[in-house]
């Protein structure tokens, strides 16, 4: 049950307020009665409920009196004060994680060749292409010959295309090669930020080429993420597998390169 203590006031400034309500117009000593909070605290009480303008005092009556403010209007206050908290706290944060990017950009640790880690699953190999997307500094190859089975094609295209995106922001270079036949499947809202937003990008090209059957994406030249199919059941996904080798990453660059010179450039 939602309490005015969620939006900031203590258990007697709660009382307090509650009981002004009720009472109208009173004196501190009266008010300390019906909302029994302690006489040595209510004027405590009083000053702290002033200082959030949740009430107001007569000072010429003696002795003083106080009123509380309209429910609504009480109500905003609360939510305004919760609300410039928040962004203050938000930008501490904020301010924290900069502060963190610095020093640990500076204290990355050196490549261990034969790394990987794997994803089962739609939303865990998502989650993982995502953060390898994120974490490129350089190049993004993304070669993909089939409909994946691990990924609705729809969604994750508007997910995979944003992140692209942001990494082109950041000075990267994207190289995406497709099958045609893969093309044809993707929906009207993959093409059309690729019509507004990607095409005429100077770091970004795309290309078609036929006979394409693996899904990667190369990452920096020194990691691959490779859809992995249940070799018990096609057509249906094992796994996402990121794999840090930069020997096989150039292996596999040189095979992508093969084919990127002879493919053609993507005509939506």
């Amino acid at each position: 049950m939602a309490s005015l203590r969620d939006l900031g006031l203590s258990e007697y400034e709660a009382r307090a307020y509650r009981a002004l309500l009720n009472t109208g117009p009173t004196t501190a000593k009266d008010l300390s009665r019906a909302s029994e909070v302690p006489m040595g605290r209510i004027y405590d009480v009083l000053n702290s409920l002033e200082t959030h303008n949740l009430v107001r005092s007569q000072s010429a009556s003696r002795p003083k009196k106080y009123i509380a403010v309209e429910p609504g209007t009480a109500l905003d206050r609360l939510l305004d004060d919760k609300l410039a908290e928040l962004n203050a706290k938000a930008e501490q944060y904020e301010d924290i994680v900069d502060d963190l990017s610095t020093e640990l950009d500076t204290a990355e640790p050196p490549i261990e060749e034969g790394f990987w880690t794997a994803a089962v699953g739609p939303d865990e190999s998502l989650e993982l292409l995502v953060e390898r997307l994120d974490a490129a500094e350089e190049r993004i190859v993304m070669v993909a010959g089939r409909v994946s089975p691990t990924f609705d094609i729809g969604s994750v295209g508007e997910t995979v295309s944003k992140h692209l995106e942001a990494a082109l922001d950041r000075g990267v270079e994207v190289a995406v090669l497709m099958s045609p036949e893969l093309v044809r499947t993707l929906p009207p809202s993959v093409g059309d930020r690729y019509a507004t937003t990607l095409s005429d990008h100077p770091r970004f090209s795309v290309r078609t080429t036929p006979n394409l059957e693996g899904t990667f994406n190369l990452i920096d030249d020194v990691e691959v993420c490779i859809e992995v199919a249940n070799p018990l059941s096609p057509g249906e996904a094992f796994a996402l597998i990121d794999l840090k080798d930069p020997e096989f990453a150039t292996n596999v660059d040189g095979q992508f390169r093969s084919r990127w010179e002879t493919a053609e450039p993507l005509r939506l």
